[in-house]
């Protein structure tokens, strides 16, 4: 499995189509949420095993922070390392862009595995598209 940096519209297309399978499908966010205002203003990457999308995240810069968002993985590639892959990718990114922390809203599901990552809950919790979440950071 290898993690790219989307540079054209085809990968573009692949982080969508992997975003709304898992946000829109399986957990019942609304397209106009998941689909939102950042996207000409993120940075997006996309997990391949092979020629197959099967997870994506995005990245961003806000209030001084990098943000990681939209960090999705398709059932069948969890638990076996394809979330890694692509945080690890986000991280890189932000280093390389001078950011000294990365947060991110975690579902709160999710919260042991970005801390085995790392990163620390600041936040209480709140919900966000009806599914609750907590602000993690890291700092580099």
């Amino acid at each position: 499995m290898k993690v790219i940096t989307v540079k054209n519209e085809q990968g573009r297309n692949d982080a969508y189509d992997i975003r709304k399978k898992v946000f829109v499908e399986e957990q019942r966010v609304p397209l106009e949420l998941e689909i939102d205002e950042h996207e000409d203003a993120a940075v997006h990457f996309v997990l391949y095993d092979g020629e197959k999308p099967c997870g994506a995240g995005r990245f961003l810069i806000k209030d001084g922070f990098g943000k990681a968002q939209r960090i999705c993985v398709l059932p069948e590639y969890r638990g076996k390392g394809a979330g890694r892959l692509i945080m690890d990718a986000l991280e890189t990114h932000a280093q390389e862009h001078n950011a000294a922390a990365l947060k991110l809203d975690a579902q709160t599901h999710a919260i042991p595995f970005y801390e085995r990552l790392g990163y620390e809950v600041i936040s209480d919790e709140f919900m966000d598209a009806g599914i609750p979440h907590k602000t993690m950071k890291k700092t580099f």
